[in-house]
């Protein structure tokens, strides 16, 4: 796959791992910047299961043996969660990160980190929109502006690209913004939450996690034990029709996601939007079943403005790690010129 970028790499010294690391999954492969700036490749992709692993720095120590890489390389890393000093500041990964720690245990030349959702709004210009799957908007070519990166998997993650040479790509914690909820249903199992939470952010709902505690308050409300409880579970009996609350839960989460995203691109001023992560895809027939349409635009004034703006359903698989390399080399050329 080739990420576009406006401006040629600085050379690389040494080999360029990409990584995309999530709650879940881990995705590598190696990056080859040799062709110039529009013609960024990877290879040898591969996935790793994070919870097989006592640390980010194993994993990579694994890939490095796997490449038969012979000279100490550098890596680009998306992960989940905020980088502050030399420690990421995260919610759903298995163990703690430190910068310096990894690089050193991984025996690294150079190692950078980027929010995982902020990678993926780098890689927006690399996304095939004849691929995509349009959940609602118009059916034309997408306008010039700013571009909305969100979605729930083991979290909730959002982020902004703002077109320029280079792009400013925003990465935002949108997972823990307070959630809206807008009919009574919707606020039964918001109360039920504030009993476990003081502070119920998007994500309590919005995540593999969050559709399990759905699950559960509809469960309480309704004064019977749940009998499902993992999201896999749970979105099984949903699509089958095996369990209604678990279809009122999954339906819940599409309407609650629809609403989040209109919110989210009143707030940044988005002329398009795109859903990735890792509950998406796997529940895009509920998705577009649903009334996400109606929710995204129901805004009050505002619904014209939201009605010009597409919202396309995409593939995460290695958009993270484009997103990640194209990033590394901007900032690898930025210190250049500096």
């Amino acid at each position: 796959m080739a990420a576009p970028t406006g401006t040629a790499p600085a050379a690389l010294s040494s080999p360029l791992i990409a990584a995309d690391v999530g709650g879940t999954h881990a995705r590598l492969a190696l990056v080859d910047a040799s062709r110039g700036a529009s013609q960024v490749e990877l290879h040898g992709y591969r996935r790793y299961s994070c919870a097989d692993y006592p640390g980010l720095a194993a994993i990579l120590s694994d890939f490095i043996a796997e490449q038969g890489l012979e000279t100490r390389p550098e890596a680009a890393i998306a992960i989940a969660g905020l980088l502050v000093g030399d420690t990421l500041v995260h919610a759903n990964l298995p163990w703690s990160v430190s910068v310096s720690g990894t690089a050193a245990d991984a025996n690294l030349a150079g190692l950078r980190l980027i929010n995982d959702f902020e990678a993926m709004a780098w890689a927006v210009p690399s996304i095939n929109l004849r691929q995509a799957r349009r959940i609602c908007g118009p059916e034309i070519a997408v306008q010039p502006g700013p571009a909305m990166m969100i979605g729930p998997g083991t979290g909730f993650g959002a982020a902004l690209r703002v077109p320029g040479d280079p792009p400013v790509v925003v990465a935002t914690e949108a997972g823990h913004a307070a959630l809206s909820v807008r009919d009574p249903r919707e606020l039964q199992v918001l109360s039920v939450l504030m009993k476990r939470w003081s502070h119920v952010g998007n994500e309590r709902v919005l995540s593999g996690p969050g559709l399990v505690n759905t699950y559960e308050a509809l469960c309480e409300i309704e004064g019977i034990d749940p009998r499902l409880d993992t999201p896999a579970r749970i979105t099984h009996a949903a699509q089958t029709g095996d369990d209604p609350i678990a279809a009122e839960a999954l339906s819940m989460f599409c309407s609650i996601l629809a609403s989040v995203a209109g919110d989210l691109a009143l707030t940044f001023g988005a002329k398009s939007v795109y859903l990735a992560g890792g509950i998406p895809a796997q529940i895009a027939d509920f998705l577009l079943a649903g009334d996400f349409a109606s929710r995204f635009v129901d805004k009050g004034v505002m619904s014209e403005v939201l009605a010009r703006v597409p919202v396309y359903l995409v593939e995460h698989g290695q958009l993270g790690l484009l997103g990640a390399a194209t990033w590394y080399l901007e900032q690898r050329r930025a210190d250049a010129m500096a």
